[in-house]
Formats: C-alpha cells, structure tokens, sequence
C-alpha cells in the first residue's frame, strides 16, 4: 500500500471512520446468473487485487502490503438479492445504505458484490463495495473499462493472462519487505539530497524563493477553513441514507457556459444552493460558507485503474449566494485558488509520516479533519462508451463515498448523457432527509435555469 492508503486503512480504528467506497450500476435485465458469475471470475483474472487481502506486520510496523490469499472463496464476496415483492428504488436504496454501513471484512479481500434483481421493469441492480484504500472513484472507473463489454453478446475472444502462482504473505514476511524497502529507499533519497543542494548551488535564490512560495503555499493549505461548520449540520452518527439524482449533461454544461464557468464549478454551485434552501426552509439562518472537502485528481493517461492518485482541496463552500450565476463564479475562484497551491497535494507530503504512527493517533487526526466537513463532493468522468455487464446493458453508474464524520457525501459520475449523482447523508446530521433531498433537487433546478434549455432532475430515494 502506498502511505495515503495505510492511514485509510489503519483509520478504521475510529468506527465513525468506515472507509468503503460503493459503485452502483442500473441495469436494463436481470443477467443470466451462470453468466454473470463467469464475468466475476474473468474480473479475479484481469484484476488479481480482487484476490488480495491486506496483511499487517507484527504491531503495526510499516505500510500493510497486498497478498494473494489462498483461501479465497468468490461465493463469500459476491451474492444475489430479490427486493421484495411490489417493492422499487426505495427498498433497493435501503437494502444498499444496510450493507454500505457494515464494514468489510478485514480478513478477506475488502470487496463484497451483490446482485438485485426484483426491480419495476425487469431491471436489475449491480452494487460494488469496495475499501477505499483500494482504489479511488477514478481508479474505479478505469477498472470497469476493462472489465465491461461494448457488446450484450458473450465474447468467446475475451484476453485470459497467464496463471501466475499464488503469493501469500505471513505478517512476517510484511515486516522483512518492509525493512528491504526502507533500505532500497536509501539511495533515492540521498539522490535527493544531492539534486537539491545541486540546485541551491547553482540558483540560491531560486532556491530560496521557491522554498518561501511552498511554505506559504503550506500554510496556507494547512490553515483551518474559512468557514466554521453549520450548528444545523453539526451532529453526526453512523446511520446512512442512500439516493439518486439524475441531471442532463448537456443541460448543465449549457448552464455553466452561459456564465463562464465549468461543469464542475456549477454541479457544486448546486449542492451549495441545496444547502441553503434546506436551512431556508428548516426556518433556520443560513451560514455563509460550509467547509467543503474536494478530491483533486493526480491521475495522468499512463496510470493505470486502481489505487488512489487524489489531493483534496478545503474550501469554503458559498451557500448564502442567492443567485446562481453569481454562485458559480464565487466557487469557480475558489476552486481554481486552491487547486493552484503549490502544496496541494500535502497529503502526498504527510501520509509517509501518518502511515507510521500507531492507527489511534490515525484516526484522531484523520476524524479531526473529516469531521470538520459538512459536505464532501466529486465529480468522476464515467465509461466514455456503452457498456455491457453479463449481457446487460449499464443504464445508468452512481458512485457513493464514505461518510468519513462528514453531513453528506455526494458523487456525480457522468455517463451515456447524464449526470448521475450519488447522495450519502448522515440521518443525523441531516434530521430531515426528504426535504433535504427535495432542497438539493432545487438547487441543481436553479443553476440548470441558467441555460436555454432545462428539465426537472430526477429524484429516487
């Protein structure tokens, strides 16, 4: 594991601090049963990480390091479930939120796959929970680019890479790769050393300035938000409800052109504008700003699927901007100010010293910074093509973030025309779920206004 993904995982030690991130995918029939367990088992050959558990060394030494594990038993990880008779998306939610909240099992690969069939119309559901330390929603996607088809026929001609033998590692074994690293990692960081002198000799004051720029850039970075959270966001649980949004595409882009801004910028000048309605409509002030927690992509077009290649970026989230055009340009300054930080990517800088702490003194700083979020949002490019599960095809990809002591947790993934968003709130920061749901539906109403055309987001909880 790389160090971002030993202190997520050691984190768990905090229970508020569940690390499973979930993948939901709409699907237009119920796949063949024997087929669709075909496609899993294909997934275990192209993807071995599917057949990896973690493994710890003796008290915690180190990062904990993938091994195949030789008990592996696909029946465990991947099931089917019937909603039950009459029952819809709401049930289906349900059912999901009840094992999005259970933790992994952390003796095993940390995935679990299920099946829902029993759906109006003959659809099916394909949900996918996975530990972040896995991969991040980007990675995710990539891996389901390569394991979904472009075609509802079966394709005898699918790549089958060599069967390589199994690799288990004993908590021993991760103890000695971990010292082996840290010596192997001795020459590169003297290299290191002798780059940077190199290049303080040769422009001191370069150096210099570039020295002074990062350490105000990290002080600014590690500087508290802006914003104080919400007194109506403030408490938190463990409790989680699930739900659906669909936004047209190309109606969003429209209304974020007409004012200059991206896509982006306007998908979070709408759940801005959700939080303020549903303050508004509790009776209750509004604040100025709620810090907001955004995941930056590192990703360039040679990584490959998997693992996670993420900055984040604090913000002050502008909820009492009543007009939306106005919105959208305060957040597309805000954004951009951050992103633009030398030391954005700080984690990158603080994980290989976090990854070494014990996982208590883990979890208190990762909960200190993730509670002191009211929203988390991302924004992930979906399958850029149409795709095929087990002779189904995806209608529709929703992504679910954890609830890592933050109000809400919402993901908007965009495929096949649509901007399908994931909602994860906390039921006790948020004491009224319908009617935030409804404020949130608002919000994204009031920025696709700004367009030429605009039809009413779709809401299913």
């Amino acid at each position: 594991m790389t160090p971002f993904e030993a202190a997520m995982w050691r984190a768990e030690v905090d229970p508020e601090l569940i690390m499973t991130t979930m993948m939901i995918e709409e699907l237009d029939s119920v796949p063949d049963w024997d087929r669709f367990l075909a496609a899993m088992r294909w997934a275990l050959e192209i993807v071995p990480r599917f057949r990896q558990k973690v493994v710890e060394a003796p008290f915690g030494l180190g990062a904990p390091q993938w091994s195949d594990d030789p008990l592996f038993d696909l029946r465990y990880h991947v099931r089917r479930q019937r909603i039950p008779e009459g029952g819809g998306w709401h049930e289906a939610l349900e059912a999901m939120a009840q094992l999005s909240m259970s933790p992994l099992d952390r003796n095993r690969p940390p995935w679990e796959a299920v099946l829902f069939d029993g759906l109006p119309d003959g659809r099916a559901i394909f949900y996918l929970k996975m530990h972040h330390s896995t991969t991040d929603g980007m990675g995710l996607i990539q891996l389901l680019d390569r394991l979904h088809s472009d075609r509802r026929e079966h394709n005898p001609d699918k790549p089958h890479p060599p069967v390589t033998p199994l690799h288990s590692l004993t908590s021993w074994d991760a103890l000695r790769n971990m010292v082996r690293d840290d010596v192997a990692s001795v020459p590169g960081l003297l290299r290191g050393v002798a780059k940077g002198a190199s290049e303080l000799l040769a422009d001191p004051v370069g150096s210099v300035r570039s020295a002074v720029d990062y350490a105000g850039s990290l002080y600014r970075v590690l500087a508290p938000c802006e914003a104080s959270g919400s007194p109506v966001l403030a408490r938190r649980s463990n409790s989680w409800r699930l739900a659906l949004l669909d936004v047209r595409l190309a109606e969003l882009k429209a209304a974020a052109k007409s004012v200059g801004g991206t896509l982006n910028d306007a998908y979070l000048a709408a759940l801005f504008g959700g939080f303020r309605r549903y303050h508004e409509a509790l009776g209750e002030d509004t604040v100025d700003a709620i810090p907001t927690t955004v995941p930056v992509s590192l990703r360039t077009d040679k990584d490959q699927g998997g693992g996670n290649k993420i900055a984040t970026i604090q913000i002050p989230g502008p909820v009492a901007t009543v007009d939306a055009a106005k919105r959208i340009g305060e957040v597309a300054k805000i954004v951009r100010a951050a992103r633009d930080e030398p030391a954005v990517d700080v984690i990158g800088l603080l994980s290989p010293v976090m990854a070494r702490l014990p996982a208590p003194v883990i979890a208190q700083l990762s909960g200190s910074l993730a509670k002191s979020n009211d929203l988390q949002a991302s924004n992930v490019p979906g399958l850029q093509r149409e795709s095929y599960l087990a002779g189904s095809r995806i209608e529709r990809t929703y992504g679910f973030g954890p609830l890592p002591g933050c109000a809400a947790m919402i993901a908007m993934v965009t495929y096949d025309g649509v901007c399908n968003v994931g909602i994860n709130i906390d039921t006790r920061s948020i004491a009224d779920p319908d009617l935030f749901l409804r404020c949130l539906q608002e919000g994204f109403a009031e920025v696709l206004a700004l367009g030429p055309e605009s039809s009413t987001p779709v809401l299913r909880s």
